[in-house]
């Protein structure tokens, strides 16, 4: 993979992904119930209306289902395991004839899963990898690991010290720069693999004193932050300024896995004093929430991680439209997404750095946000 294209290239749209920008859908509570065609039903299980990219997952996924032709049950669990659960077994009882899962957590469904199996119901992991269970035929994500590392990049970038696609700079300052690690929930598979892509980054850096971690938190598990909420991120963050910087020095930079819990950064640090400026510590994020690209523009957020989720919509319909037409659904990696049962076939797509100055090719260009959407 290059980085270049990774970094700087927005995904050419289809016509499919155009025109998934342009539906609705989503519905209320706990999901949308059902819609669409007479293809059949296909259940399709979301983690949480909490997070606004959620939402644009299942009101993609959905819209993409409906274009084919397919009925859609569209549930969101609202980040409560047994809510997820009794919701796909629904969909079973219903008579789904596949499912789409962003689970919300990945080792809870081996049962539920074993059940659709047993009624020949295919399953494809959404996003998330579901651990722990034969019963996953595909898996349907972006590169996570290679987003680990570009949410390392864009702090070092914001540092002065590399470029976006993490080619050192002449010249660069040595530091050392103060700089605390926040990890994403550790139910979440993914969790992991932008942790170790962050860190197979950074840890040179660390080990070398350019970076110092002033809090002495370098471990996943200190760094994790459950169910990526963002007041545990600024309570946590919170407690960091308290113990570690009371003595006046600075953070110069917070790694961050999601836009969620760089709000909550952003909050903490606001609390302690700290104003947008010379000293404003590099913070970065996922997801390109709307939210977080203000902040962005503001001045608050230094970057986020762009996965289109209208392209991975795309992605997982085409899997599961496959499987019900007796074909196979096209993979492009077969070796490294292993839920400790089985290497779960995987179809990865790129993800993009987004900083300020390339909002405009990355995001408006492509039509996942509007100029009014962002300045409103």
């Amino acid at each position: 993979m290059k980085a270049k294209k990774i970094l700087f290239a927005a995904a050419t749209l289809t016509a499919g992904a155009l025109m998934l920008s342009a539906c609705g859908g989503g519905g209320g509570g706990s999901g949308s119930g059902e819609g669409g065609g007479d293809g059949g039903l296909i259940g399709v299980a979301m983690p949480t209306k909490s997070s606004e990219r959620w939402i644009q997952d299942g009101d993609a996924v959905k819209a993409a289902l409906e274009e084919q032709g397919y009925s859609v049950d569209l549930q969101y669990a609202e980040d409560d395991i047994p809510t997820q659960v009794s919701q796909i077994e629904n969909m079973i009882t219903k008579g789904a004839e596949a499912l789409i899962v962003a689970s919300i957590d990945g080792t809870t469904l081996s049962e539920v899963l074993q059940n659709a199996a047993d009624a020949d119901i295919p399953v494809i992991a959404y996003d998330r990898l579901i651990r722990d269970s034969e019963n996953v035929d595909y898996y349907a994500s972006f590169d996570n690991f290679v987003v680990g590392q570009q949410q390392a990049w864009s702090v070092l970038n914001g540092l002065g010290l590399v470029e976006l696609d993490g080619t050192p700079i002449e010249g660069a300052p040595e530091g050392p720069f103060n700089i605390e690690l926040f990890a994403g929930s550790p139910d979440d598979n993914n969790a992991t693999f932008f942790w170790n892509g962050a860190m197979d980054v950074l840890e040179p850096l660390i080990d070398d004193g350019t970076l110092v971690v002033k809090s002495g938190q370098t471990s996943f598990e200190q760094a994790a932050t459950l169910r990526w909420d963002g007041e545990t991120a600024q309570s946590r963050m919170e407690d960091i300024l308290t113990a570690s910087y009371s003595d006046g020095t600075q953070v110069d930079a917070v790694l961050s896995p999601y836009d969620g819990i760089s709000r909550g950064i952003i909050s903490a640090l606001e609390g302690a004093g700290y104003s947008v400026g010379a000293e404003w510590p590099i913070i970065s994020g996922q997801d390109a929430e709307i939210d977080s690209v203000k902040a962005i523009v503001a001045g608050e957020q230094y970057a986020t991680i762009f996965k289109d989720t209208r392209e991975l919509a795309k992605v997982a319909v085409d899997m599961a439209v496959a499987l019900l037409q007796g074909e196979e659904p096209e993979v492009n990696n077969t070796t490294d997404y292993d839920n400790g049962v089985k290497v779960v076939p995987s179809y990865l797509l790129d993800p993009v750095i987004v900083v300020k100055d390339n909002i405009q090719e990355t995001l408006i260009d492509s039509g996942y946000w509007t100029e009014e959407e962002i300045d409103g």
